[in-house]
This record gives structure tokens, sequence and C-alpha cells, in this order.
């Protein structure tokens, strides 16, 4: 996929993320701050079992829609941004990989920051995503589930 023209980046996609990739994209001269945020496949569970990967499912075209809504909030709430991207991956990811990656870029680091915490909380609870946990000898969906904030709640 090649980067928009513009100051936003949103995907879902089932291809590998690069958080290099979207960390130049977002690096501009006037910005002193770019916060790379990756959450990568790791092998421990709720349910105790040693996990091999992941698996994640969703409706792309309504997830892109709401991390759009995601991105819209956090320029509102952080004016100063200047590039925001949010990449999440659905089907398999093996551990170690990134799930999704978030990347900020402002003139300064407390803004930064702040998005970047804001677009991973905030995309945990409130875009629709299925998460299958993959072991050895079978698999299941995760129950670490909660009900979804809807867009005036953020």
């Amino acid at each position: 996929m090649n980067p928009p023209d513009g100051d936003d980046w949103i995907s879902v996609t089932e291809a590998s993320l690069s958080a290099q990739r979207l960390t130049s994209w977002a690096s501009r001269p006037d910005c002193g701050a770019v916060v790379t945020f990756c959450g990568t496949a790791r092998n421990s569970s709720t349910n105790g079992r040693l996990i091999e990967a992941l698996e994640y499912d969703t409706s792309v075209e309504l997830a892109e829609l709401r991390l759009g809504q995601v991105v819209a909030v956090a320029r509102a709430k952080w004016p100063e941004l200047v590039a925001v991207a949010i990449h999440h991956r659905v089907g398999l990811v093996n551990l170690g990989e990134p799930a999704v990656v978030i990347v900020v870029s402002s003139p300064h680091r407390q803004a930064a920051y702040d998005a970047s915490r804001f677009c991973i909380d905030t995309v945990k609870s409130f875009v629709p995503m299925w998460k299958r946990e993959v072991w050895e000898g079978g698999s299941a969906w995760s129950e670490e589930a909660q009900d979804l904030l809807r867009l005036e709640d953020l």
C-alpha cells in the first residue's frame, strides 16, 4: 500500500506491518517528536496456555471507518498533531510480529505521547476486532471481550 497524500494513514490489512515505514512517513521537518507504538503478538494468554500465534478478524470497512474516527478525535484533542497512522493486522499474526502500529508526530513530545496512548487505548475499546489465540493442538477466540464505546463517549 502506498502512503497517502495527506497526514492520516489508516489501514486494516493481512499484510505484515512495518513500523519503520510508518515512522519514516510520519517524520516531518516541523516535528520534533515521532512516537511509534507496536502492539506485538506475545506467547502468553489469560487462560494460561502458551500461545503460538494470534488471528484477528473484523469487518475491514467498519474497522477502517472507526480508525478514522479515532484519528479525528485525537486531532480534535491535540490540534498540533502533524501525521497520524494507525495500521492493524487481520489474519494470522505470528509471535513477535506487530498486530497494530500507531505512529504520531508533532512539534513537541507531550502531544505525541498523549495522542499515541489515546489512540491505542481507544482502538482497543472502540474498533470491533476479534482475536483468536492459537496454541499447540487448538485455538479459541479470546474471552477478553469488552463492550465497545460509542463515538460520543470518546
